[in-house]
């Protein structure tokens, strides 16, 4: 038993080795792509504007639902030590600092990273990049590297936009219907929260995010076999792969952004 199970755990770690030095070949060959693409920005502001404009409404649903909660729980926690009016700073920095980035990463993942991998999976499985390569036209440089920057630029307006609806939720939840003190609500977010500290490793946190959603949206779907079910399990792990490494380096950056007290 113990013979079968050590050549399978090898052959495991050999083709796991072997996707992740081949998804960095991938990402540098991207990167060098992409001052090609910055002279077509064109095709750039039409990539932002497929992931970015076309996901505004569940981010902006998303966002006053989770500032909807904040408000109503946190209140309920913070009135039991006699901090209702902390309830503003509670909210905001729960956004701009976790939620904000986080679960607007898992639903790019979820909406813009599905759609992604599909496209350029189909566009293989069509042979559409192979067409591409025939006229002398590199499909990394013409396809992906506007997508992969649409996708950069995208989440971090998209985490703003969460975070900003999200305040605005549990501003009416606390203040409107609960009936905190909107001075308090805003005078201690105003004071509490930093712009660089919080804010700006926010918006650190969402740009990290937006690189590696998109990339494994982009390398998943360029991988992808060319029949149905090799682009139906493309997007599957796009999912997965997505989401864990979001989690994974939100810890990551967590630890390094907020270790130390002010």
């Amino acid at each position: 038993m113990l013979a079968d199970v050590l050549p399978r755990l090898g052959r495991w770690a050999m083709g796991y080795l072997y996707r992740l030095g081949h998804g960095a070949f991938f990402f540098v060959e991207l990167l060098k792509n992409t001052p090609a693409a910055l002279r077509r920005f064109y095709l750039v502001v039409a990539q932002i504007h497929a992931i970015g404009n076309y996901s505004v409404l569940i981010i902006a649903a998303s966002g006053l639902a989770v500032g909807f909660v904040l408000g109503l729980q946190g209140y309920y926690t913070l009135s039991r030590y006699g901090a209702a009016e902390s309830l503003g700073l509670l909210v905001a920095l729960s956004l701009v600092r976790e939620l904000g980035p986080v679960v607007t990463a898992l639903l790019f993942a979820g909406r813009a990273g599905t759609s992604l991998t599909a496209e350029i999976g189909l566009m293989k499985a069509g042979e559409q990049l192979a067409a591409m390569e025939m006229m002398a036209i590199d499909p990394k440089q013409r396809v992906l590297a506007p997508r992969l920057l649409g996708g950069i630029i995208a989440m971090p307006l998209l985490a703003a936009m969460f975070s900003a609806v999200g305040i605005f939720g549990g501003y009416v939840v606390g203040v409107l219907l609960i009936g905190v003190d909107p001075g308090q609500f805003w005078s201690q977010m105003q004071s509490g929260v930093d712009v660089w500290d919080d804010v700006g490793n926010g918006m650190i946190k969402s740009f990290v995010f937006g690189v590696t959603c998109t990339f494994v949206a982009l390398y998943e779907g360029f991988e992808a076999e060319a029949t149905p079910e090799g682009v139906a399990h493309a997007t599957t792990r796009t999912v997965v792969i997505s989401s864990l490494a979001v989690l994974l380096l939100d810890f990551v950056l967590t630890a390094v952004m907020f270790s130390t007290p002010r």
